[in-house]
């Protein structure tokens, strides 16, 4: 991409010729989404917004948090899609008796060669499934938090480099609450996304039933791509264009849920204790351009910012007292600043 404009700020201007020409790479570096989504797909039924979650935080290097009552295919659907991305899967059941040592290994004492060796835990896979991670003592929280932020694990003196890609998927029970450790809020940053999970149509419902009920083998999804093609499209992902008016959109959402009155939401000022931190703005921009990228699309539009923000900001947002009282939600709140925020 030669032609560009020098601003008089110094700053850089795309050319139309610039954005087409990322356009085409764009679509064709995109074009194993398609792929991967119709291998998912032969499995998983309905849940459409979760798997298109799933894949943007696969190609945006960020870890999804999954909430919804037991039975919604959330297991079933990170298994499929690690088969489907040919890695190494792990899933660990959270409960309030595991230990640090049971999620990232421990030193054991060998005695015929008189020194300790490492066994690894089950941490070191590309995806982890946490399932309900809720269920966890807050020193397995912790240990888990490193492995999430950092991208290692230490035991002992020793630091260990986890694979890549490398994502955490966790689920946790909305309706459970009785023996459960609720996360720390710095955990709950950690994840890229959090995606609430409802239950299924009639429609699509019918067929999980025929498919499961069915005297045909339960179908398998078959590794169409490989690791190292996730790792090449994380970086294009980053190429995907984003205007400065979006850039200003992203950070006009985010200013909202911290300083309402400022941005005409006088009537958010009570209902919201805190609001996201840059982390937040930092993934709503990678989410957008991943959701372009899936949509074959070398630039990022306001719709894609929209369409991905309840995903990114319901976990960062804290509700009043006040808020709780009069039963308002977080997404009801991102509804009226996305409906207030002026779209570029």
């Amino acid at each position: 991409m030669d032609e560009q404009i020098i601003n008089k700020d110094n700053s850089i201007e795309s050319t139309s010729t610039d954005i087409q020409l990322l356009n085409e790479k764009i679509k064709k570096e995109s074009a194993f989404v398609s792929l991967l989504t119709q291998e998912i797909g032969k499995v998983i039924i309905g849940q459409e917004h979760m798997v298109q979650r799933l894949l943007i935080g696969l190609l945006s290097n960020g870890h999804v948090l999954l909430e919804g009552v037991p039975g919604l295919a959330k297991t079933l659907a990170i298994n499929t899609l690690s088969r489907a991305v040919n890695v190494e899967f792990s899933r660990i059941q959270f409960t309030p008796d595991l230990l640090p040592a049971d999620l990232i290994g421990t030193m054991i004492y060998n005695q015929k060669k008189e020194d300790f060796t490492i066994k690894k835990g089950p941490i070191f896979s590309n995806f982890i499934l946490a399932d309900e991670i809720n269920r966890a003592p807050a020193k397995v929280q912790s240990a888990l938090l490193e492995a999430m932020q950092e991208r290692q694990i230490t035991i002992g003196d020793e630091t260990y480099k986890l694979p890549e890609p490398f994502l955490v998927l966790a689920t946790q029970n909305p309706i459970e609450q009785e023996g459960t450790y609720p996360l720390p809020e710095a955990q709950v940053d950690r994840f890229m996304l959090k995606v609430v999970l409802d239950y299924p149509n009639k429609e699509h419902e019918k067929l999980i039933i025929r498919q499961n009920i069915s005297s045909k083998p339960f179908p398998k999804p078959n590794a169409v791509i490989n690791p190292d093609q996730i790792l090449k499209a994380r970086e294009v992902v980053r190429e995907v264009y984003m205007d400065e008016k979006i850039e200003q959109y992203i950070v006009d959402i985010v200013g909202a849920t911290r300083n309402p009155k400022e941005n005409g939401l006088e009537e958010l000022e009570s209902l919201i204790e805190f609001g996201g931190s840059p982390r937040a703005s930092i993934n709503l921009a990678l989410a957008a351009k991943a959701f372009a990228f899936i949509n074959h699309r070398g630039y990022v539009i306001p719709e894609d910012v929209r369409e991905i923000c309840k995903d990114v900001l319901r976990h960062r947002i804290g509700l009043s007292y006040e808020a709780e009282a009069e039963n308002i939600t977080v997404s009801q709140i991102i509804d009226t600043i996305l409906n207030k925020v002026q779209v570029p």
